[in-house]
């Protein structure tokens, strides 16, 4: 009966908000019409606002019966200064005291929690002011049942490889006397900063991907503070299942947080951290209102009981019990265990005194933290790409439907990690060199089957569709600020290695044209061959396929195996100290040292002449830091051959055999440029 009656009661406080909101815009002055309207093309359209005591006056004239006229106003000497905006009406403060005493809090500039965005606070702010600062969670000076439900969630936040600690749950009526407006204010509020700070971290904000790589770029979708209370107050005793909904819930994640609950089976979990306020130091026998804090700390009764010789002890007294506990908490600290709360005692119990991760669960940890950064629901049909696997899949209606090896880039030109949207395919590709690579190529001579062509008012050389193409007969398009693709490739013995991290960046496909048939609905393998040397062509997909190109070293298979991959690029470690897994000694990345043992593993995979020749091609082509060699811009114009007047043939002819990218070019198939 109770929690039907706080679920109504949270009904109507969210109606309330609601109805507040709606009063608040309703009576917002005339002068928002005058404001710049939506906008079009970057044009700002404003609606005239007529003055009437200003409106020029129309008398007619009854001696020609000419139609009416106006008479117009005498021009001003200087134009009228433009009206200053205005913004929405400042809040005002509550007469009520619990209100009035959130409203306060709210404009003092102390932290609510101490990672929390400004952009989130404003966020909460306007959220209280929409229910005229009411508190959300407390009524009757205890937790709601919307709160109690949110709180439990937070509290096994650790199931979700969060920390409990990052969301301290305040404390209400547990003090000896009741709390003051001033202490629910404050308790209301800080509850509502770490719900709001476990939905921004369940869905990727705990980490900043850019300072692990550049490279890592996905596109997070971090909720605003105001959406989630909002969906949270009006959620009653399910507002902990909502609050779960914000981690991921991909069949990927599930299975490592399975892991993870088997690997912390059995194993005494730290203890939650206390935040006690100030007071003196407190020895047997004296009395404090922080002892219930303690109690609840310790788990302890409220109070001492009872005996035939006497009474129950009081709440807030420092009896035995209590001591005891201090005690023991302060041997396991390595502090004096005297029993007395001393100041470094009160700091002890403070932090958070989870134990020490294992190596195999940190790796968990920071797997899970990266599903975070796929979006929360991949797609029924989408291409998934896990690098260090060296392994795509496709997916269709949530079934996979095929898998290829693939070649990723080297340690030291990586495959960036972000998801896109697979537009379109190329048959008979161009490629085009880009500049990084342009220079040595004409230092060195190894131009031999290239033409120059005039790309977006730049000199470039272009390799012809052929065999020999260095991206193969096909290449799949997924716009994106890295201009990485997915291509086929002549160098075919590359994919018997093990360890495939041979490329510039792109990702080739082992066997493209199956591939094609799978992501390409209309066309089959046989049609696609057809259109092998008949000149570039461009295949729309019928609808955009997203494209994950993901970085996972720890992952729970098919068959129910964990498993743990190469670190390939080092992410592991700065990961690691991002989430306070381990000290930033602990983290340095040897990527040349990684790129050898690739090396010697590539050796060992294949026969040995064929991999010496291909890392000699590889060596020649590795280009210096900066753009990609597959990178093309599928905004650029299209590049025109630059023609001799008279005769039509290209202005420069290089005859040299040496190879490009591995290669000699022999009578490649030429065909039309696309854009």
């Amino acid at each position: 009966m109770r929690a039907a009656s706080e679920a109504g009661t949270g009904i109507a406080r969210t109606l309330s908000v609601a109805l507040a909101a709606l009063l608040a815009f309703s009576q917002a002055p005339a002068r928002a019409e005058e404001a710049p309207a939506a906008t079009e093309s970057g044009v700002v359209i404003r609606k005239a606002a007529v003055d009437v005591a200003n409106e020029p006056v129309v008398t007619p004239d009854p001696s020609n019966g000419a139609a009416p006229t106006a008479d117009a106003p005498a021009p001003s000497a200087e134009p009228a200064p433009a009206p200053a905006a205005e913004g929405p009406p400042a809040p005002v403060a509550p007469s009520e005291p619990l209100p009035a005493a959130v409203y306060a809090r709210l404009n003092d500039t102390a932290p609510l929690l101490q990672r929390l965005t400004g952009k989130d606070r404003e966020a909460i702010q306007a959220f209280y002011a929409l229910g005229n600062f009411k508190p959300i969670w407390i009524e009757n000076r205890a937790f709601t049942a919307a709160a109690n439900a949110a709180i439990a969630r937070l509290r096994e936040a650790g199931e979700d490889g969060l920390d409990p600690n990052a969301y301290p749950v305040p404390v209400v009526g547990k003090l000896s006397r009741p709390d003051t407006d001033a202490e629910i204010a404050e308790a209301d509020l800080k509850l509502s900063a770490a719900l709001a700070l476990y939905a921004r971290d369940a869905r990727g904000g705990r980490v900043n991907p850019a300072a692990i790589s550049r490279l890592i770029t996905p596109t997070l979708d971090l909720p605003p503070a105001d959406t989630v209370l909002t969906r949270l107050a009006a959620s009653g005793a399910g507002a902990g299942d909502v609050l779960q909904s914000y981690n991921p819930r991909q069949p990927g994640y599930l299975a490592l947080k399975k892991r993870l609950a088997g690997l912390r089976a059995g194993r005494t979990q730290g203890a939650p951290s206390v935040k006690l306020p100030d007071g003196p130091v407190l020895k047997l026998g004296m009395s404090d209102p922080r002892v219930p804090l303690l109690r609840s700390r310790f788990g302890l009764d409220a109070s001492a009981a009872g005996t035939l010789d006497s009474a129950p002890g009081e709440a807030d007294a420092y009896d035995r019990a209590v001591a005891d506990a201090v005690k023991n908490f302060q041997r396991s600290r390595g502090l004096p265990a005297n029993g007395t709360l001393t100041r470094a005692t009160v700091a002890a119990l403070a932090s958070s005194s989870v134990p020490k991760t294992s190596a195999s669960e940190a790796d968990i940890l920071v797997n899970m933290e990266r599903w975070r950064w796929l979006p929360p629901e991949l797609g029924p049909n989408y291409v998934f790409v896990n690098v260090p696997e060296f392994k795509l899949k496709v997916f269709r209606d949530g079934q996979m439907r095929d898998e290829t090896r693939v070649i990723v880039g080297k340690p030291t030109s990586p495959t960036p990690t972000f998801s896109g949207m697979m537009e379109y395919a190329v048959v008979n590709p161009s490629w085009y060199v880009p500049p990084s690579i342009l220079k040595q190529m004409l230092a060195s001579g190894r131009t031999a089957g290239f033409e120059v062509v005039r790309r977006g008012g730049n000199i470039s050389l272009r390799q012809p569709p052929g065999e020999r193409n260095a991206l193969g007969f096909i290449k799949f398009m997924f716009p994106n600020q890295h201009a990485v693709y997915l291509h086929d490739t002549p160098n075919r013995s590359l994919f018997s290695a093990s360890t495939r991290a041979f490329s510039h960046g792109c990702v080739r496909v082992d066997d493209p044209f199956r591939f094609a048939d799978a992501v390409l609905p209309s066309w089959t393998q046989e049609r696609l061959k057809k259109l092998i040397g008949k000149g570039e062509r461009t295949l729309r997909l019928p609808e955009k396929l997203p494209v994950h190109l993901a970085y996972f070293t720890a992952e729970v298979d098919d068959l129910g195996s964990y498993r743990t991959l190469s670190d390939l690029y080092g992410y592991d470690g700065p990961m690691k100290v991002a989430l306070g897994l381990a000290a930033r000694s602990e983290a340095v990345a040897k990527a040349p040292a990684k790129e050898k043992r690739a090396s010697a593993e590539a050796a060992r995979s294949a026969p040995r002449q064929t991999v010496a020749r291909e890392a000699a091609r590889s060596e020649r082509r590795a280009a210096p830091a900066g753009r990609r060699t597959c990178s093309a811009s599928r905004r650029a114009p299209p590049p025109t051959p630059i023609r001799r007047a008279a005769t039509g043939r290209p202005a420069v002819a290089f005859h040299s055999r040496r190879a490009i990218d591995g290669v000699v070019l022999r009578g490649t198939a030429r065909g039309r440029d696309h854009a």
